[in-house]
């Protein structure tokens, strides 16, 4: 069996990311994985790294698209950047409320590998951006 790249490993990643399919997510990454959100705690773990994607399943239906990858030569590390394509279909807690509002923002991921897994994520992209497209209210800048 051939051992897969780092950029390879992060294509199957968001390629699962975009079908919609969890389990094969979450294949991608070590038992011990850290998630570093754009905003909020760190998430250890397989089991709560699944809990995360089972509540954005059920609050926001998103693909990934114009996807880059980047990914070091020692297979260690990478990155992603991408334009996220979504729809709010169910009010987020602490966020405005869902009806169905879609949005289109940039983001970008990073990457920390060990074996051949996903090791840590640390997603960003910009909220203020975002919020203002759900609400309707412009971006004054």
């Amino acid at each position: 069996m051939t051992e897969l790249s780092a950029t390879e490993i992060i294509a199957r990643y968001f390629a699962a990311f975009n079908a919609g399919d969890t389990a094969s997510m979450l294949d991608c990454v070590s038992n011990d994985v850290a998630h570093h959100v754009n905003e909020g705690e760190i998430r250890r773990g397989k089991a709560n790294f699944a809990e995360f994607c089972a509540h954005m399943s059920r609050c926001y239906k998103e693909e990934l698209t114009d996807l880059v990858l980047f990914g070091t030569a020692d297979g260690n590390r990478a990155a992603a950047e991408f334009i996220v394509n979504g729809t709010y279909l169910a009010t987020d807690e602490g966020l405005p409320a869902a009806n169905g509002q879609t949005y289109r923002l940039p983001g970008g991921s990073f990457f920390e590998l060990q074996d051949g897994k996903i090791s840590r994520v640390t997603t960003y992209y910009n909220l203020a951006d975002w919020m203002a497209q759900v609400t309707g209210v412009a971006d004054t800048d």
